[in-house]
């Protein structure tokens, strides 16, 4: 396991077209407002609380520097452009992809497989990676089958497993893991990390072999990946991430991800890498029971050790690493703990 160091990244602006030819916001009299990744996000969550059952997903497009919602009527398409959005008729509502992945959860739950809502596609997004084959692959492509137009199917040629390494390296008990982020609770110094490193080791040290330097104090994996270690001696805790060049990035606040945004980790193994995020809540199953809902699916790559790092943007923390397929060679898809909710579990913040 590596974990991602106590020093944040800096975000790489990649900026991600989406196409929305589809989109029925050609109404003259109404123009969607130019908006931040983060601005966006904040519209997306009134909106979706405003739409209720009309709700159907929506993404940032980076380009044009909009929000694109997704709704199944014009009077839901009003709403949107009244608040400033982009509106985009689609089929399914968010509701029934819900009732969808509820589906694949009774029916499909395979170890190697993940699945999430594409906003984009308007479909819930089911991956396999290359250890589901014969019969777990024919049962799970008869039950995406029996979603319809509500899914979709695809392989990966990687195998989804946790990412045991990170950020700024910290070791423990013979493993290796990336520390995330720098958190203060109660006016002391703590870290963030992944919570399948702070289930396999207590103690960690800054180096192989080295003395400690934090303990444990919290947990939590399967579910959720997330972990807080105490720090246990005099070390300099920056709220900063490291972009292995000599320079940091400060981290200030934590924030959510939202679809489109453009995102950059660091780890001890990788170090830098950027990508977009193309679905939340998504569930992950690793195997061996090891099922993570709620995580955060990017284009980022990642490699083992980079576990618990660092997912930025700017000068917000997005998430911590906790797994996926593929390398940064041949790519594939990562995912990550949402920070604002481990820091919610531990009462901790960003410090």
């Amino acid at each position: 396991m590596t974990l991602a160091g106590s020093a944040v990244l800096a975000l790489v602006a990649a900026g991600v077209t989406f196409q929305t030819a589809n989109a029925s916001d050609d109404v003259p009299q109404f123009s969607a407002k130019t908006l931040t990744a983060h601005s966006a996000g904040s519209l997306a969550e009134t909106l979706d609380k405003s739409l209720g059952g009309d709700a159907a997903g929506s993404y940032y497009d980076a380009e044009a520097k909009n929000l694109v919602v997704n709704v199944v009527d014009e009077a839901a398409a009003e709403q949107v452009r009244q608040a400033g959005g982009k509106a985009r008729l689609v089929q399914h509502t968010l509701a029934e992809l819900t009732t969808a992945r509820q589906t694949l959860t009774d029916k499909a739950t395979i170890p190697g497989t993940s699945w999430a809502v594409d906003p984009v596609s308007n479909k819930v997004v089911v991956t396999a990676d290359s250890t589901v084959d014969g019969a777990a692959w024919d049962k799970l492509g008869k039950v995406v089958e029996g979603l319809g137009s509500k899914a979709e199917l695809k392989k990966t040629a990687g195998e989804f497993k946790p990412l045991i390494a990170g950020g700024d390296a910290i070791w423990g008990n013979g493993g290796r893991c990336s520390l995330g982020f720098n958190v203060v609770k109660g006016g002391e110094p703590y870290f963030l990390t992944a919570g399948h490193c702070t289930e396999s080791i207590t103690s960690w040290s800054d180096s192989q072999g080295g003395s400690e330097i934090g303990a444990n104090e919290g947990s939590s994996f399967p579910d959720n990946d997330y972990g807080l270690v105490k720090y246990t001696s005099d070390v300099e805790h920056p709220s900063e991430v490291d972009l292995y060049d000599g320079s940091t990035q400060a981290i200030t606040k934590a924030g959510d991800a939202t679809v489109g945004m453009s995102v950059t980790r660091s780890g001890s193994t990788t170090q830098v890498h950027d990508g977009e995020v193309t679905a939340l809540d998504a569930t992950v199953n690793y195997g061996n029971g090891d099922i993570v809902n709620g995580l955060i699916q990017t284009t980022v790559c990642a490699e083992p050790g980079d576990s618990g790092g660092s997912l930025f943007s700017g000068d917000t923390a997005i998430g911590l690493t906790s797994g996926g397929s593929g390398d940064c060679s041949a790519g594939g898809e990562t995912f990550f703990q949402p920070v604002p909710e481990a820091l919610a579990a531990f009462g901790a913040e960003i410090g």
